[in-house]
């Protein structure tokens, strides 16, 4: 028999992306697959199912009581986990150091978690790293998000009534999230200056048209993450960024430490030192926000600063968004898919480093220890 495939309807209420889309819907029915689809999945992002060429329709229960592989993007809720057969798998982002309950379901039901974030940032794996393709959404968003809320030109204008000066973008943090902003940034015709606390992407920044800004502080880590700061080179930090978010006018926050709350980059008092009329975009603000005062889904005023967190960027432009997560799926899946059957190859690091649960048991050792000890 060969191996179902299910794919919901995303329930979270800011989600409007699908797992599949048409496209790698047909790869997976080509690779012997058969694939059910919850009626109106890839609506919110524009793929109605009449662009599902030969596929199957059920409801989500039946999906869940014979899916063999559940794709989602968002983590699986309780009660999804509890309708899967034992054996199951499931693959989306599982957010697992702030969903204690959905780790011990998922233990506890025998169902094998993989969990897109752990994806090993290796060479091989880059068409799998999902963490990358959301990102680059997000930080291409958060730049228009800026351009929208500050309330002067992003580029140098030259009219009959005189030149206007471009605006000034700062850029914290130089992964993905924060190239893409630069970038975007660039496009738009604003002076853009970066930083990141490693001193590796000093020339990732430049090839994109900014200034670096030295600190002094590096911050190298492993994983092409980067370390958490300790509080003495978190004040140097601080020291030197607070100049140059205070000549900001519009400031693009991306920094992150995976599973952690976000390192706090952006004080009060620096916010204080902001022109009126200037512009915060904390793409963290999810993981607590990198800004001291950022709200998570809301927008706030402070002293003439606007400061803007939003959530679930990506789901902001769902059809490109969904294209790039679903490839990155099915690239994860393809290596395990051997004549219409699942055949996982425990020994691939890729498959062994972002596994969560299988039989029955916590394989991420991280989680491991934070639920076990």
């Amino acid at each position: 028999m060969p191996v179902v495939v299910g794919v919901l309807t995303e329930t979270q209420p800011t989600e409007t992306r699908v797992a599949v889309v048409p496209e790698i819907a047909a790869k997976l029915k080509a690779a012997g697959v058969r694939v059910l689809l919850e009626r109106g999945a890839g609506a919110a992002a524009h793929f109605p199912d009449a662009s599902y060429a030969d596929i199957e329709f059920a409801d989500a229960p039946a999906i869940l009581g014979s899916a063999d592989v559940l794709l989602k993007v968002q983590p699986p809720t309780l009660a999804e986990v509890a309708a899967l057969r034992k054996g199951a798998v499931v693959v989306g982002f599982m957010q697992a150091y702030a969903r204690p309950d959905l780790i011990r379901a998922l233990k506890g039901g025998g169902i094998t978690a993989f969990a897109m974030e752990l994806v090993p940032r290796i060479s091989r794996a880059q068409s799998m790293d999902a963490l990358s393709s959301q990102a680059s959404v997000a930080g291409y968003k958060a730049v228009l998000i800026a351009a929208n809320t500050l309330e002067r030109f992003l580029p140098m204008l030259t009219t009959a009534a005189g030149t206007i000066r471009p605006a000034l973008v700062l850029v914290i943090g130089a992964g993905v999230a924060g190239l893409q902003a630069i970038a975007t940034a660039r496009r738009l015709g604003a002076v853009v200056e970066a930083y990141d606390v490693r001193s590796a992407t000093k020339d990732q920044v430049k090839s994109l048209g900014a200034k670096f800004i030295e600190t002094g502080v590096s911050a190298e880590g492993a994983g092409g993450y980067a370390r958490e700061l300790t509080a003495e080179e978190k004040a140097t930090q601080q020291e030197v960024l607070d100049a140059r978010i205070a000549a900001s006018h519009a400031v693009i926050s991306t920094a992150s430490v995976p599973g952690r709350a976000a390192p706090r980059i952006i004080s009060r008092a620096a916010v204080e030192r902001m022109m009126a009329g200037s512009v915060i975009v904390d793409i963290a603000a999810e993981q607590g926000g990198n800004c001291e005062l950022t709200r998570a889904g809301e927008t706030i005023i402070h002293g003439g600063v606007k400061i803007v967190g939003p959530v679930n960027l990506p789901a902001s432009l769902p059809y490109h968004a969904s294209e790039m997560y679903s490839r990155n799926l099915f690239n994860l899946l393809k290596p395990a898919l051997v004549k219409g059957e699942l055949a996982v190859d425990w020994s691939d690091e890729v498959f062994a480093g972002c596994v969560l649960t299988h039989d029955g048991q916590i394989k991420h050792e991280a989680t491991r220890k934070t639920l076990e000890g």
